[in-house]
């Protein structure tokens, strides 16, 4: 059977009640969910920068060694060609063995300022490592804040929300498709949620505008789905919100 004008309306303004008490309920969280969303890439991004701070650090501290064994392996080799020296049989013998220790040399001056720019940088780069870990610390204890916060909020008003959803899906099967797509297109383009509007004060009460006697005057017939001229939000009077309050 064809449901009347009147009956479409109060299905839809009783649909608009029920998605009123979800969004009240909703707003007590606030900016929460999004807080805990916004910390946890906070720590996701903290902890791979440490991770990647550390493998630099390390291969910092491998090239630190490299270097040290280097020098090493340059020592042993001035302690070969030093006890050559006392065994050469010519100048040119002399020379060259001389030439290879001063090599060695500049190889071990080379390998002390690696070093030196090494350990320069694993003090800096240990610094930001500190920093990055007593960042992660303090993003951690506030996510973990945030977590308890959103949990004791939400485990206060899951259950209220589980029912009104169950009754806001009930509520949507006795609304004509058409109607509903228009009144859902009405709520997301709506800051405040609100489709289905009373009229209050003479005015639309969603958008606050003067609304003409003769169209309020249609509005309270209900005969016809009526809706604001300045926001687009349906209309339905004030006795209605009342019927719907004392149902």
């Amino acid at each position: 059977m064809e449901q009347t004008v009147e009956e479409k309306l109060k299905a839809l303004y009783e649909l608009q009640t029920i998605h009123t008490k979800i969004d009240r309920i909703r707003q007590v969280r606030g900016e929460l969910p999004m807080e805990v969303a916004d910390l946890e890439d906070d720590v996701a991004g903290l902890e791979t920068r440490i991770q990647k701070i550390k493998a630099e650090l390390d291969d910092l501290e491998d090239d630190i060694v490299t270097r040290k064994n280097l020098i090493k392996d340059s020592q042993a080799n001035i302690k070969k060609y030093e006890t050559q020296l006392n065994e050469v049989k010519n100048n040119r013998e002399y020379d060259a063995i001389s030439k290879e220790i001063e090599i060695q040399g500049l190889d071990i001056q080379v390998s002390e300022k690696k070093i030196r720019e090494f350990g320069f940088e694993i003090a800096t780069k240990t610094q930001v490592y500190e920093k990055a870990l007593a960042d992660l610390e303090a993003r951690k204890s506030d996510l973990d804040a945030k977590k308890e916060e959103l949990g004791t909020i939400t485990s206060e008003t899951q259950k209220e929300e589980n029912e009104l959803t169950a009754q806001a899906e009930t509520a949507t099967k006795g609304i004509d498709e058409r109607l509903l797509i228009a009144y859902n297109r009405l709520r997301k383009n709506a800051k405040n949620g609100l489709a289905v509007v009373t009229i209050q004060r003479d005015s639309c009460s969603g958008c606050f505008n003067q609304i003409p006697p003769q169209r309020q005057s249609d509005i309270r017939q209900r005969k016809k789905i009526i809706v604001c001229e300045h926001c687009g939000r349906i209309l339905v009077d004030e006795q209605m919100a009342m019927e719907a309050e004392t149902a």
